[in-house]
């Protein structure tokens, strides 16, 4: 009887000292990139480092130029990891990621730009689901959630309303509403984009005060200029085009700060366009990618990111100044509706302001 219990016990001990070594080994397991993609422990960020100290780099893509500044930054806080950047337009970074993607050419790590090219790339299946370190920081709306955390989470947003010189329109004379846009004097004065932003700003348009409005507005003679919205932001800056409402505050904010005779108005619902970024599902680099989506989102990151001229979807920093309403446009349909609704946006703009011309 007594040997039988000290055997029991025996074999007790060792399937305990068994039972820990299974879980020493477990813990010391290497993660696979998509357990380090949504881990959310306390040693999150030490895990990172770690793995990119070994990496050494990440390939970034974005859309915005301001983009460069916070690569650099970045590259302080982190020295052992150097940031190369792409940098094109919206639509041409989405075709050159998705025939990369397709022809199994993995380059980039991070990608960052605009809702709706996002969108299209996430059809594709090009982005992992991770978790971002302060993602409680900001509003659902631009949080894109996947099954365990999110394809990506917005980073920063930007504004297009009424950018006017102010030489040659008055501040006290600029239109304060939409409804003012239809003021004759304004006729043959006004320029908008033949880009995305312009094409956002027909929907928006559209959806608020109705196609007869837009057939009214488009008899202002407005010159439909096949350029950025910062080269349009130039030419009011110039004096050339007096007044347009598919400006960027940012751009006027920056030319203020130069000493440039301008000035911005929103006009509600002010077009909200939100910069988000993604994790590619097969980045070579994704603990310095990770890292770099962590830092852009917090607090400093965003801090940062306003001194571009560029306003935080953060509820604790930036949208807390911005007062106006604002119109998500992006955010309310799904890739598949979007693409009607921006074909339809797309036909009026050539309708109403080019073809009558």
């Amino acid at each position: 009887m007594f040997i039988s219990y000290r055997i029991a016990m025996i074999v007790s001990a060792l399937f305990a000292v068994l039972s820990d070594v299974a879980s020493v080994s477990a813990a010391s397991a290497p993660m696979t990139v998509s357990q380090i993609a949504l881990y959310q422990g306390a040693d999150r960020e030490k895990i990172l480092i770690e793995g990119a100290k070994k990496e050494g780099a990440f390939m970034l893509y974005g859309s915005h130029s301001w983009y460069r500044n916070m690569a650099k930054e970045f590259e302080k806080k982190y020295p052992f990891i150097k940031t190369t950047e792409y940098r094109t337009d919206g639509r041409t970074l989405i075709k050159r990621a998705t025939e990369e993607n397709r022809a199994g050419q993995y380059i980039a790590d991070v990608i960052a730009t605009t809702g709706e090219q996002m969108d299209a790339m996430k059809r594709e299946g090009i982005f992992l689901e991770h978790w971002v370190a302060d993602a409680r920081a900001y509003p659902d709306d631009v949080k894109i959630k996947s099954k365990n955390g999110f394809f990506y989470v917005g980073h920063y947003e930007t504004y297009v309303s009424l950018g006017f010189n102010t030489a040659a329109v008055p501040p006290a004379e600029a239109p304060k509403i939409m409804a003012d846009l239809l003021n004759p004097k304004w006729k043959g004065k006004m320029s908008i984009v033949n880009t995305t932003t312009g094409t956002r700003w027909i929907g928006n348009t559209l959806e608020t005060y109705g196609r007869e409005y837009l057939e009214k507005i488009a008899e202002q003679d407005i010159k439909v200029q096949n350029m950025a919205g910062a080269a349009l932001a130039g030419l009011v800056v110039s004096g050339e085009v007096p007044l347009s409402p598919t400006i960027f505050d940012a751009n006027i904010a920056q030319a203020k700060q130069k000493g440039a005779p301008v000035d911005w108005r929103p006009l509600e619902p002010v077009v909200t366009t939100v910069a988000y970024s993604g994790l590619l599902a097969k980045a070579p680099h994704p603990h310095a990618a990770l890292l770099f989506i962590d830092y852009i989102h917090s607090k400093e990151g965003q801090q940062l990111m306003m001194k571009g001229g560029l306003w935080s979807p953060r509820e604790d920093i930036g949208s807390l100044t911005q007062k106006f309403k604002k119109s998500y446009i992006d955010e309310k349909y799904s890739v598949e509706e979007a693409e009607k609704k921006y074909a339809e946006w797309d036909g009026l703009l050539q309708k109403l302001f080019m073809r009558r011309k």
